[in-house]
């Protein structure tokens, strides 16, 4: 609570010769009965009406003082934000082939990639963030939007068996999931446009190659970031038997000279994760790389809050009346 006459209360000092007088000399001034022997009642009990003798002034105190603040004009604040962001507008590519199910990243990679990509799309509330995913064909799971809670749960039901189950082919189209990432960006106002692409493997589907997307995207203005996860030799992988699973080591083959020259070419970055750490630790790389850019404006209202006082100033005034005219009543 704020004031906005804080000078008024400078008139709370007359309080302090008010109750000096009160004390010291308006007693004196008293009407008084003269008695030759007072003794008798030196042991008398004192009555409540003695002890509360003094409360009608203390009241006429508090109403002073209620009537003070109310001059001060007590004020209430309503304050909020006006934010002008300068929203970047992101895609993210993601490899969803059967290879993404090895396990050398924990519980997997596809599952690890899940995890750090929810985690960016958490701390960039005011971008435009969509989801591309491919494997030997590409699709958009969510297109660009700041409604990032269905953003997350379309990110959650990302699955790789879309390729086992023959949804879509498998294999790895790195320039198909690209080219679809850049589809929606291409018309895209807003002043930075970024892709992070993600991939375990190399180009080896698709009918447009990893670099003429690359070049597209260049043209566009449009910044790739490419990710190659998995370990550098071999990678536990699970294959299906009968009555269970069966892991085999999986050779790990990522194209890095081609995600390498994407990101050359689109002045991004190439990155390699080998595990769980790396891969979180390039996601917060890409965060500080790109932030959003945000102009603050504060706005607030203020609201006269003198009411209370002013009936606690009325009741304590009819209090006093009261209690002069009846409990505390003097003659004469």
């Amino acid at each position: 609570m704020e004031f906005a006459n804080k000078e008024y209360f400078f008139l709370l000092l007359l309080l302090i010769p008010y109750l000096l007088w009160y004390f010291l000399y308006r007693k004196k001034s008293e009407p008084t009965v003269r008695m030759s022997d007072t003794y008798a009642y030196l042991s008398a009990p004192m009555s409540w009406r003695m002890r509360l003798i003094n409360l009608p002034m203390f009241l006429r105190c508090l109403t002073f003082v209620l009537v003070v603040v109310i001059m001060a004009r007590p004020q209430t604040r309503n304050s909020w934000d006006k934010r002008s962001v300068e929203g970047i507008d992101i895609m993210l590519a993601m490899d969803v082939s059967t290879s993404m199910l090895a396990e050398d990243l924990k519980p997997n990679r596809i599952e690890a990639a899940k995890d750090v990509a929810a985690e960016f799309i958490a701390s960039r509330p005011d971008d435009n963030i969509g989801l591309t995913i491919f494997a030997g064909e590409s699709f958009t799971q969510c297109p660009m939007t700041t409604d990032h809670s269905s953003l997350l749960n379309l990110l959650q039901n990302v699955r790789t068996d879309i390729a086992a189950r023959g949804l879509i082919s498998d294999g790895t189209a790195v320039g198909m999931g690209l080219a679809n990432a850049i589809s929606r960006l291409k018309d895209s106002k807003a002043k930075s446009k970024v892709v992070i692409l993600l991939t375990d493997g190399s180009n080896n589907m698709g009918d447009i190659s990893p670099m003429t997307s690359a070049q597209i995207a260049k043209s566009l203005g449009i910044r790739v970031y490419t990710i190659g996860v998995g370990t550098n030799k071999v990678a536990p992988y699970p294959m299906p038997v009968a009555g269970g699973v069966q892991y085999v080591n999986m050779p790990v083959e990522i194209d890095t000279k081609t995600l390498s020259d994407i990101a050359a070419t689109t002045q991004g970055n190439f990155y390699r994760a080998t595990n769980n750490r790396e891969l979180k630790q390039i996601y917060h790389d890409i965060d500080k790389l790109e932030k959003t850019k945000m102009n603050v404006k504060t706005f607030s209202k203020r609201y006269e809050a003198y009411q209370p006082f002013a009936l606690a100033a009325v009741l304590s005034l009819l209090l006093e009346i009261l209690l002069r005219s009846t409990v505390f009543r003097r003659i004469p």
